[in-house]
Order: C-alpha cells, then structure tokens, then sequence
C-alpha cells in the first residue's frame, strides 16, 4: 500500500447492525486453507530473494512474480492476460485472469497490488493480498463454482508508485467495458503482524459501494470478528475504479498507524505499536505476517465472493 496519501484518521466502528444482519448470506463459500496461502507467499519470499530482495516495478522480481501466479491461473483453467504499461522508464505489468462462463455483461472484479516497494520483498504489502486472491481464485476451480455472474481478478503492476498499474487498466477500458464490472474488491495487506480488522468505508464511494461494505462486514461477523470501517480514500487501487463509478470494497489490517488501546482490547494485539512496524521496511518478510489475520481475510474474500458473483 502506497505511503502518499495518509490513511484516514476517523475510524467507526462498525458492530453487528440491521444492515449487517440483512446482508446476503455467503454459507457456500469455502473454508480456505491457510497454509495454501501460506505457500504462496513463501514463493513470493524466495522470488524476492533471488532477485535482489524486491518486488518493485521494473525490476526482475515483480515480472517473476506475475509470471510464477500467471502460470498457477493457466494451469487452473483461468483465461489469463499480461498488460503491459511504462512508467518512470521502466515497464510494468497487470495480470489479468477470468473466470470461464458467468454473464460478462455483470462482471465482478478482485484485485490488489503485486509490486513492493523497492526497500523489501513485500510480503505482507502486499504479497498477503496478492497470495490470498490466488488461491480464493484456485478454489472457485476446486470447488466446481458455477456463478451467475462472470468473475475476474486483477494483481496490478506500480501501485507503490501511484496506483500506475490499476489506474492505467480502467482508463484503457471502453466506456462499455467499465460498464460491465458490477463490482469491484479491493484486499491490500491483509496479514499485518499487529492486525486490525477494518472494512473499506462506502461513504463518499458510487453507489452500490454499501452492499459490498455490509457484506464484507457480515463475513467477519460470521467468524465473530468485529470491524471497523475506515475511510482509505486514494489509498489504493480501488480508487480508479471509483472515479470510474464502479461500486467498490475492500478489506486491510493496518500499515504504518497505531494501535490504540481500544482496539488491541477488542483484536488483541499490542497497543501504542504500529499495525505494521515493517511496512515498506526490508523486514516485511513472511516473518511480518499474523496467520490469524491472514486465514481471516482469505475467509472473507471467499465469503464475499461467493456472495456477490452467485
């Protein structure tokens, strides 16, 4: 997640409500194995390691990387395009993958960011994102999932650099195009080591933007998880999608804020501490990521899935 815009400050907290309880029910979904996103980000660790200990635009370990999860989709059946864009000098690519069948006319999309800055190998920002969209998307296969709707998932290039990657794919759509995806969820370091649990704020986002918020509060109910919405604004790369007018969530564990003593009495965790003290740091290893958060998060990415694409 990209340090240029500061995170919003007012954070609400967000308890079992009317709307939550009315939000539709994702029961189908499959438990996902942590330990299978685990894997993933073991190999996002190793391909950092023989690469110069990064994953960052234009450099041999985010094209590794785009290659190693492109090759996982292809081989799950998953129709898959590399897009390739150029920013400061450097080349940099979006993977994009969908789903066979579903209706293309309402398409529902999941992304996050695959680079890392150029200090670390990017584990937990955003490799945790990345590594449980793959296998939430290796399940839907798994599983035999037949949606109503068409799915497609995006790992976009240069987010660490403004949100390039994500950015230039909306803008390259058609007007038509744009008005196919129904959705879009956003899940950006989703295993920091000192979690928080918040939801992406619909407030100020298009119209639409609620129900993906409820229903992704309703997943974390589900595991008796309370939330907190929070206001990201032009954090990351839900933000194209919006100014584009797609409806649009997205769940986060927390980078460089602090802990306050509320929330490490209602999460646990340790107060007065940042959510992550290595982010954009060389120890944002696969040490720097809390299994709890992250078999959490995967949960609901499938949950809310499930739910929107059925």
């Amino acid at each position: 997640m990209r340090i240029l815009i500061a995170l919003a400050a007012a954070l609400t907290v967000a308890g079992a409500t009317t709307a939550q309880a009315a939000a539709p029910s994702a029961l189908a979904a499959p438990d996902i194995n942590v330990a299978n996103v685990q894997a993933h980000l073991n190999q996002f660790q190793s391909i950092a390691n023989a690469n110069g200990g990064n994953r960052a635009h234009g450099r041999p370990g985010y094209l590794a990387s785009v290659n190693w999860v492109k090759g996982k989709l292809d081989a799950a059946g998953f129709t898959t395009r590399v897009q390739s864009f150029t920013y400061n000098g450097a080349t940099g690519y979006n993977l994009i993958a969908d789903y066979p069948g579903g209706d293309t006319n309402n398409t529902v999309m999941l992304g996050g960011h695959l680079d890392s800055v150029t200090s670390g190998p990017g584990i937990n920002d955003n490799g945790t994102g990345s590594a449980s969209l793959l296998e939430v998307a290796l399940q839907m296969r798994a599983t035999g999932f037949q949606p109503t709707k068409h799915v497609r998932f995006g790992w976009w290039g240069a987010e660490e650099l403004g949100l390039r990657g994500s950015t230039f794919y909306v803008n390259s759509l058609s007007t038509t195009d744009r008005s196919k995806i129904k959705a879009y969820l956003n899940f950006d370091m989703t295993g920091s080591p000192n979690p928080g649990y918040f939801v992406y704020s619909a407030s100020g986002q298009p119209s639409g933007s609620l129900a993906l918020q409820q229903r992704l509060q309703a997943g974390f109910t589900a595991l008796n998880v309370q939330t907190e919405l929070t206001s990201v604004g032009g954090r990351s790369d839900h933000a194209a999608f919006a100014r584009a007018g797609i409806p649009v969530g997205g769940t986060f564990t927390g980078a460089e804020g602090v802990k306050t003593a509320a929330q490490a009495q209602k999460w646990g965790g340790t107060a007065g501490q940042a959510y992550d003290r290595c982010y954009h740091r060389s120890c944002d290893t696969t040490a720097n990521v809390s299994t709890t958060a992250l078999d959490r998060n995967a949960d609901v990415i499938a949950s809310a899935l499930w739910a929107t694409a059925a």
